[in-house]
């Protein structure tokens, strides 16, 4: 049997496919620093009050624009005389100065900011719990501009925390309080879109703790549709290619005069999913509405994520050999280290689906609004995150066990033949090079996964937070996962080459691919340092 092709490769093309490799991994970082916008955009919009004369009607098509007729002053008595609360409307048209959205900035996020301030002989509590009405509509371009088409509504409860500092207790001192994440919309299907927010109050206590508020601002969070264009165009690339290299290898494989092996399973199961990650599913946004693209972007993120993880465990275990019982190469060996990944991921998957799933079809819920929603779902970022690093430690444990077991079957090497010697050394030079690459990729992966979960939440739960995720990491990071696995796929290919077993170097010096040596009693491993490592005795 010839080995895989990581061992049989000459090492003047193992060069020059390392160099291209990396060529690749540069460019996706350039390309995010050097051409691609910041992944997302804020915006602040000052909402206007409008008066609702007939605060009683029903009717779904009636909608408030800021060219409504509005109160300048909430709190003057001249101007509010005989109303209440029911008679406000805060009325916010997205986005400003007769601006459209984009479908390539694919979704939106829409977070409140309350400006109370102080009024003399006023106490407020600093947890204050607010109920909001609210009407989503939207409007294509060529519809009239007082034709609003209903989105949603939904009457959900929130909860703003507010601070003051005591020493200035005067009149319009403003008091700090906490964002209100409102909604999420999967997509961005239509050009224009309009809030109506209501602060009702009746008997039951409704908003009756609220203070003297002076501006609601209304921040708008969406991807920027330069990024999308730059992330689809990678993704355009990848696919095509990682689709190819796995038709190739696993052609490869069933040449072989035997079953694939554990590892070769899982080499092209990771590649499956990173195909199904890399498939630009998104081009279909831009011309059907798909508000399920969030969720259906986590689940496919999750499943790389699962089969990524797995491969590193089922790699690590497959190089330490620990393992010698007639169950040797099957999953049932790892079922206890892949049962971690798989809990781990399906209590993401549950938590997903409690705030995406949920917002399919009520974009105002949210899993924040309550302090045990909220201490919720920080425990479940809290606990992904030091997963992930219990995780990556474990990982490092069993590359340095590999590494060790390794180093003692290397102590045998100068006690055997030269052609032998040479041979088993070459291999292991490259191996603990590619070792070293797997750790710096899951390294990278699992701070990628720990940011994104911050940054994703720092919104919801910490708006003092400021966080931003260059888009050079996001370009760089997904190029890394491509390159590492389309490296892995074709470096664990098998090589079908056949070479002499002594002479490591011809008559002029020159250097030869290394292939497995004939002596090598061991047709159900697919190379042979897998082979070399699980000998008990050495010829």
């Amino acid at each position: 049997m010839a080995g895989t092709i990581l061992e049989n490769l000459s090492g003047r093309k193992l060069s020059i496919l390392v160099t291209i490799l990396l060529v690749c991994q540069v460019a996706c970082f350039l390309i995010g620093g050097l051409i691609a916008p910041p992944p997302a955009s804020q915006l602040g919009i000052l909402s206007t009050v409008c008066l609702d004369e007939n605060p009683g009607l029903t009717d779904p098509n009636r909608w408030f624009t800021p060219k409504c007729r509005p109160i300048i002053d909430l709190h003057d008595p001249a101007s509010t005389k005989g109303l209440n609360a029911s008679n406000f409307v805060f009325a916010i048209k997205m986005p400003l100065y007769e601006r459209d959205f984009s479908r390539w900035q694919q979704n939106l996020v829409g977070v409140l900011q309350i400006d109370m301030v102080y009024r003399s002989g006023e106490v407020l509590d600093n947890v204050i719990e607010l109920t909001l009405d609210s009407r989503l509509a939207y409007r294509n371009k060529g519809d009239p501009e007082d034709k609003w088409t209903y989105y949603a509504n939904a009457q959900e409860k929130r909860i703003m925390e507010c601070t003051f500092d005591h020493q200035h207790k005067v009149d319009g001192y403003p008091y700090n309080c906490s964002t209100i994440p409102l909604f999420e919309l999967g997509s961005l299907h239509h050009d224009y879109y309009l809030l109506n927010l209501r602060l009702p109050v009746d008997d039951t206590g409704k908003n009756e703790h609220l203070g003297y508020i002076f501006d609601i601002y209304f921040h708008i969070i969406h991807m920027n549709g330069g990024f999308t264009k730059v992330w689809l165009s990678l993704k355009t690339v990848f696919f095509p290619a990682v689709i190819g290299i796995m038709f190739w290898f696993w052609r490869r494989v069933h040449m072989l005069q035997r079953t694939p092996a554990l590892l070769e399973y899982m080499l092209i199961t990771v590649g499956g999913t990173l195909a199904f990650l890399d498939l630009p599913i998104e081009f279909l946004t831009l011309y059907f509405d798909m508000p399920y693209m969030l969720l259906f972007s986590d689940i496919r993120q999750g499943v790389f994520y699962a089969a990524l993880l797995s491969f590193w465990l089922i790699f690590a275990g497959e190089h330490m050999l620990i393992q010698e019982s007639p169950e040797k190469n099957t999953l049932k060996v790892y079922w206890p280290h892949l049962s971690g990944i798989l809990v781990g991921c399906m209590s993401l998957l549950i938590f997903d689906l409690c705030e995406r799933g949920v917002q399919l079809y009520n974009p105002f819920f949210s899993i924040w609004v309550t302090p045990v929603g909220t201490n919720l779902a920080l425990s479940f970022i809290i606990l992904a995150g030091i997963s992930a690093g219990i995780y990556f430690i474990f990982l490092c444990y069993m590359i340095w066990k590999v590494f060790k077991n390794i180093s003692v079957k290397r102590s045998v090497l100068p006690s055997m033949s030269t052609a032998r010697r040479l041979h088993y050394e070459g291999i292991i030079y490259r191996f603990n090079f590619l070792m070293l690459a797997t750790i710096i990729c899951a390294a990278v992966t699992i701070i990628s996964f720990i940011l994104s979960q911050i940054a994703e939440g720092q919104n919801k739960w910490d708006e003092n937070m400021e966080l931003e995720v260059s888009s050079a990491f996001f370009t760089g990071v997904y190029g890394m996962w491509n390159v590492y696995i389309c490296a892995m796929l074709m470096l664990y290919a098998p090589s079908h080459k056949q070479w002499p077993a002594d002479p490591i170097c011809g008559d002029s010096g020159e250097e030869v691919e290394f292939s497995r040596l004939p002596t090598d009693p061991s047709p159900n491993e697919i190379s042979s340092l897998t082979s070399f490592a699980s000998k008990v005795t050495i010829d």
